[in-house]
């Protein structure tokens, strides 16, 4: 899943970002509230944490401007993260369309729960627990298991995986899984995405009943499927 970090404090927000790929979201990050609200204007992402004293534009300025586009876009959740803890502000917030509210300083425990917890509410009634023959993906603890045992992935592998089973038996296309996997600012093209694949694939080829495979359909993407015996 990608999400969008809004944060001007350079240091909190490479740490911020660090700490979110490592619990397998794809980050992109900006340091002001124009940057993040023309972002917001073109691209879609399933979370924004969003700090409200922003230089170039207030952080309930771009929440507000958020809301106001109504779609897909303006329905994005909102967690915003500030030293402004204040009631007022914390209403005023909540009314502007804000799902959650978390003052600095915080434990990021605290707030890689309340990530995944609005993570999960934004999937409505999805079950908790996506599955494809043995491989399975817990939605809460954002964990892979195959044949009964945790499966290692890399970052990106995890995003690549975890768009296919969240749309499993449906095609996924090349451009979706680029949207998915890497951030705006990463060095990367639509042709990285096979790496991926080819690597995702070697992890899922146990040669075990129930296994999942990935097929490709060419000019259309990438399906996740049980693997049909021989």
């Amino acid at each position: 899943m990608r999400i969008l970090l809004v944060e001007d404090h350079t240091e909190l927000q490479h740490w911020l970002a660090k700490a979110l790929r490592d619990a397998h979201l794809t980050v992109e990050c900006a340091d002001n509230g124009a940057d993040a609200d023309a972002l917001l204007h073109t691209q879609e992402y399933a979370l924004v944490i969003l700090d409200l004293t922003l230089p170039r534009m207030d952080g309930l300025e771009v929440l507000k401007r958020l809301r106001a586009r109504g779609g897909v876009r303006g329905k994005t959740p909102v967690l915003i993260l500030t030293a402004r803890g204040g009631l007022e502000e914390r209403v005023q917030g909540l009314n502007l369309g804000a799902d959650d509210y978390l003052a600095k300083p915080f434990e990021l425990a605290e707030l890689e729960a309340r990530v995944k917890a609005l993570l999960r509410r934004s999937v409505g009634n999805e079950a908790l627990v996506h599955s494809c023959g043995a491989l399975s993906f817990d939605t809460v603890t954002r964990m892979f298991s195959y044949h009964g045992a945790a499966l290692a992935l890399t970052p990106r592998e995890h995003a690549v995986l975890e768009t296919l089973i969240s749309r499993s038996g449906r095609a996924v296309s090349k451009e979706k899984l680029f949207d998915e996997v890497f951030a705006l600012a990463d060095d990367a093209n639509l042709d990285a995405i096979d790496l991926y694949i080819h690597r995702v694939r070697k992890k899922l080829d146990s040669g075990q009943p129930g296994a999942a495979a990935i097929t490709t359909l060419r000019g259309i993407g990438y399906l996740l499927q049980p693997r049909v015996p021989a």
